[in-house]
């Protein structure tokens, strides 16, 4: 089915996610067919049959790419008993805790609430990194999770998780610990790859090979046979990797190796590979990262929610190693949206650059407050988020590419007094009014609100479902 072709007038800035000098267009006009983006300039006439959206003293970002989510966390927000541990108590403690909640119905409520969440931030591709599956469930997560993106009109990337190595599982676990077999994790893979694995210019959906950690979800001698199968079905590689000091001892004393090291000698590094996190890395994984183009799904709120550290993302940036945004899941964020995530990524690297410039007590001197930019924080998380995922034709706006943008609306007072208004929904904090939202040139969210979708009941639903887990516990 064709979208209405369409006109945005009147933008106040357009910002395009490419780099230096492009990154601001001066066109204040979009002209939209068929889901792209077919003209772009000032004073366009509007066409007959033509839908004409007023952006006028709005401003228009690409639609974010949001490139590493578990959305079945999104009913697990400010959980009391892990809200100031590290990630290994924390896992512990919430995730795990919670897990044999995640049934259909549960899985279906978490995912559209964290969707919903990322679309009225301006989100129009969500990568999912869904682990929950083990042996005999009685429903496919990878459907309800594809449903749901599907209903809300969102790009979205199954990150296909699973484990054939259980933390800490005993002999006879409950059902929801143990582990799969690698023959069925990856006969599962190809079931759901040939059914949404999309390539080619602006899919809606795609699918990766997404083992919940490599050094430890794995078997070591299974890690070739399962990159080799995901390349033979052409979908990408992901994980989590390094995402504190703990990973690194790990693989020192498990493999006498770092991670990096680890993952490249078991055929798991390349510009088909990204990883979450990457906080941790010596100079030679830096080096790596960089020469075989693996990617980064940069997480700073998870990272600095739990305590994990500061991940190089301006550095491997400059060097040229793809870099991207992800918000990591809901329990170790509780704000899992792409504007939190741009601003926090954008103060967050200015106080670590001025931190690391002060080795003694005194000082030496003043710097870091341009350690990244805001054009460069809207590059990682639209053009650079599309390009890890494989999302060919999509993340940035210029004559060809898919429509997905955000138009966002700067009334409020936070706003007031902006000199340079294109930057706002970065730096000024907080959630703009998302007047329209864009993806494959449907406008999904209109005047801050999801057409069709009851927030009263979506909220209801949510309160009631805390309840119950808090019962529980």
């Amino acid at each position: 089915m064709q979208n209405q072709p369409m006109l945005l007038r009147n933008a106040g800035h357009v910002l395009t996610g490419l780099p230096g000098e492009a990154a601001r267009s001066p066109a204040r006009d979009l002209r939209i067919e068929d889901g792209v983006i077919v003209e772009m300039g000032r004073g366009l006439e509007s066409w007959p049959g033509e839908r004409v959206l007023d952006a006028s003293d709005c401003v228009i970002y690409p639609g974010w790419v949001n490139t590493h989510h578990h959305l079945f966390q999104s009913l697990m927000k400010g959980v009391p008993v892990g809200i100031n541990s590290t990630l290994t108590p924390w896992l512990k403690s919430v995730p795990y805790a919670f897990r044999a909640a995640v049934d259909e119905d549960f899985l279906r409520l978490a995912a559209r609430i964290g969707m919903v969440e990322l679309l009225l931030s301006g989100c129009t591709t969500i990568a999912d990194h869904h682990y929950v599956y083990y042996p005999g469930m009685a429903f496919d997560p990878s459907e309800v999770l594809f449903d749901e993106a599907d209903a809300l009109g969102a790009r979205f990337m199954l990150l296909r998780g699973g484990a054939t190595r259980a933390r800490d599982a005993e002999e006879g676990a409950p059902a929801h610990l143990r582990p799969e077999t690698l023959d069925g994790m990856l006969a599962h893979v190809q079931d759901v790859a040939g059914r949404y694995h999309q390539s080619g210019p602006r899919p809606m959906t795609r699918v990766a090979m997404a083992p919940t950690t490599i050094t430890i979800s794995l078997a070591t001698e299974e890690l070739r046979p399962m990159a080799r199968a995901a390349r033979e079905l052409g979908v990408p590689l992901h994980s989590h990797l390094s995402e504190t000091v703990s990973y690194m001892e790990h693989c020192r004393e498990a493999y006498d190796r770092l991670p990096l090291e680890y993952a490249a000698e078991h055929e798991w590094l390349g510009p088909d590979v990204w990883f979450a996190h990457l906080v941790h890395l010596a100079d030679s994984e830096r080096d790596m990262l960089v020469e075989t183009g693996t990617g980064m799904a940069h997480c700073p709120q998870s990272n600095g929610r739990l305590g994990s550290g500061v991940a190089p993302a301006p550095a491997l940036a400059r060097r040229g190693a793809p870099v991207s945004l992800g918000v990591d899941g809901a329990a170790s964020n509780e704000a899992a949206d792409m504007l939190s995530e741009a601003h926090y990524c954008w103060l967050m690297h200015r106080a670590h650059a001025g931190a690391a410039s002060r080795p003694r007590p005194e000082g030496t001197g003043e710097q870091g407050a341009d350690a990244v930019t805001v054009e460069e924080i809207i590059r990682w998380g639209s053009a650079g988020g599309a390009g890890v995922l494989g999302f060919e034709g999509v993340g940035t706006l210029e004559p060809g590419m898919a429509a997905d943008l955000a138009v966002y609306r700067l009334d409020e007072p936070r706003y007031l007094g902006l000199h340079d208004r294109a930057i706002a929904p970065v730096v000024s904090g907080a959630r703009p009014y998302l007047k329209y939202l864009l993806a494959n040139g449907r406008v999904v969210v209109e005047d801050d609100a999801i057409p069709g979708l009851d927030m009263d009941a979506l909220r209801a639903q949510a309160l009631d479902t805390v309840k119950a887990l808090l019962r529980a516990a």
